[in-house]
């Protein structure tokens, strides 16, 4: 295992559907340890495709990496298992929670231990309740019953279970009333401060990501198409008007936020 570099480094990669649909081209990224990285871009950008690739999910959905190369850690993964991937500290939480409903929230939490071998699940357990005490008010309840806020709060628990050095976060933010967006995301920061986690965050929602993140790509069609610290791409006229939905005559003039909008992803 390497202790310099960056924890994830994604190389040239170019994904496959049906060995017809070419959706991923090319791509490249880089996730420092204990960074925040965000993966910025609209609904069909490639960033779900990108975040099933670095955890070889592709495969159940007729998909492939046909070039390109994935290391974590040092080690090249994109020919390794998923069950591998999460014994070396890799996590991903998928687009649309998928809780188990119809186990509690308790079970849901445990299944996350599912690859450990120690003795320390219910330690881990405890820990993300402190992290999540909604959880364990409702850790009876079945997940099913959970307002959607707090089905996110448990399948980033449920990875947290695994011990994880990483966790891919595919758009926690979707569906999520604005609180309740900024609560996960302060979470995650809290995460990533005093636990050490690194994250890859995929998400829609530029403007909060980049007040988050440490560092920014933005994919389109596929590719990135540009990239630099979070501050740094927050702060860039051409994003700002683009992507973030304003541009210097809208602040100038003080014009509404809203309508200066491209589509709701960018809000």
């Amino acid at each position: 295992m390497s202790a310099q570099g960056p924890l994830l480094s994604v190389a040239g990669i170019e994904v496959m559907y049906s060995r017809l649909a070419l959706v991923l081209r090319g791509l490249t990224l880089s996730v420092p340890r204990g960074g925040i990285v965000a993966l910025l871009g609209a609904n069909g950008a490639g960033k779900t495709t990108t975040m099933k690739a670095i955890a070889n999910l592709l495969r159940s959905e007729r998909g492939e990496v046909t070039k390109g190369a994935i290391h974590y850690d040092g080690a090249r993964i994109d020919g390794l298992d998923p069950s591998d991937l999460a014994r070396r500290g890799l996590s991903l939480v998928m687009e649309g929670r998928h809780a188990f409903p119809t186990l509690s929230v308790e079970d849901n939490l445990k299944v996350g231990a599912y690859s450990r071998s120690d003795g320390a699940v219910a330690e881990s357990l405890e820990r993300v309740y402190s992290t999540f005490p909604r959880l364990k008010e409702r850790r009876h309840q079945p997940a099913g019953l959970l307002s959607g806020g707090e089905q996110q709060m448990c399948v980033i628990g449920r990875a947290l279970m695994a011990r994880p050095r990483m966790i891919l976060l595919d758009e926690p933010s979707m569906g999520l009333a604005p609180l309740l967006v900024e609560e996960i995301f302060s979470m995650m920061q809290q995460l990533n401060a005093e636990a050490g986690v690194t994250f890859l965050l995929a998400e829609q929602n530029a403007a909060v990501a980049l007040r988050y993140a440490t560092y920014g790509y933005l994919v389109e069609g596929g590719r990135v198409v540009r990239e630099g610290p979070a501050h740094a791409l927050a702060a860039d006229p051409e994003i700002r008007a683009s992507y973030l939905g304003l541009d210097a005559s809208a602040e100038a003039d003080g014009a509404s936020l809203a309508a200066r909008r491209r589509p709701r992803w960018l809000s």
